[in-house]
């Protein structure tokens, strides 16, 4: 769903300090602006939030993946891309090389947030160094419109608190299954699954009754306190996969050496000879 007069909003502690220089909400806007052209000419370009929560699950991969790899499993290409009469995947559908540049550019200021985030010894989810996904209350925001305003939504499928931030999460687990294997392990494996579990959670409805408003102490509830807690819980599955990870390091690929014939064997290629009189010679 896309609306102008929705605009993303931060789970940030307001009181917290910290050295961090988060991105201003016009960078976020700048985003979505670019993300919006490129949902003219292709309309399955995902939202930011979901972007977001699919950077995330990149960063926490096993192996370290390339832009180019993962930019266009996440914008995709037009059919007519994929047909091969629409531009190549280098350019995907921006309108030009300038507009790529420019949202690789707010795309890795963010990266590096996410990353430095991830990587900061935290305690509490009030911490300013701690990771706050960039996630909207779509619910939130409806219920403080006007009643006319309401209305047009009132047949929408609204998504819950952050639930579009663990699906683009998810899809980028999907998107490469064999990086997130259970690892032979027990414990890592039992590890895994646990945060993973954590975060398939949150791709799920909020149906408890609305008590709080998780991004604004004065908004009308919207969100379970279950959800919310939720929430914490997901954040801190993302730390324990970046952990696990890094624990782990890349998968190590296992060599096999062919099986040679002994010069007196017969011959693999079914020719009935000995291997030293035929493929051996």
């Amino acid at each position: 769903m896309t609306n102008s007069n929705i605009t993303p909003a931060t789970v940030i502690a307001d009181d917290a300090e910290t050295d961090t220089v988060w991105m201003e909400t016009e960078a976020f806007d700048e985003l979505d602006a670019i993300l919006d052209d490129l949902r003219s000419r292709y309309d399955e370009t995902p939202q930011w939030e979901f972007c977001e929560g699919f950077m995330a699950a990149v960063i926490c991969s096993r192996r370290p993946i390339a832009t180019d790899e993962y930019l266009s499993v996440l914008l995709g290409l037009p059919a007519e891309a994929q047909a091969g009469e629409a531009p190549d995947e280098d350019s995907g559908s921006f309108a030009s090389d300038e507009q790529r540049e420019r949202f690789l550019a707010l795309w890795n200021q963010r990266w590096s947030e996410v990353a430095t985030a991830l990587e900061a010894e935290v305690d509490s989810l009030e911490d300013d160094a701690c990771y706050h996904p960039e996630v909207m209350d779509i619910r939130g925001v409806v219920a403080d419109m006007p009643p006319e305003e309401q209305a047009a939504f009132a047949k929408e499928d609204l998504p819950a608190f952050a639930q579009v931030w663990a699906l683009g999460f998810m899809f980028a687990v999907e998107s490469w299954p064999d990086e997130w294997t259970a690892p032979r392990d027990k414990d890592a494996a039992k590890w895994l699954d646990g945060a993973l579990q954590a975060i398939v959670a949150m791709t799920e409805d909020d149906t408890g009754t609305p008590e709080v408003s998780p991004l604004s102490e004065e908004g009308t509830p919207s969100t379970s306190i279950a959800r919310l807690n939720a929430f914490g819980e997901a954040i801190w599955a993302v730390y324990d996969l970046r952990e696990l990870w890094k624990t782990l390091g890349p998968k190590v690929e296992t060599l096999r050496k062919e099986v040679t014939p002994g010069r007196n064997d017969p011959c693999s290629c079914g020719s009935g000879k000995k291997y030293k009189k035929c493929c051996g010679a």
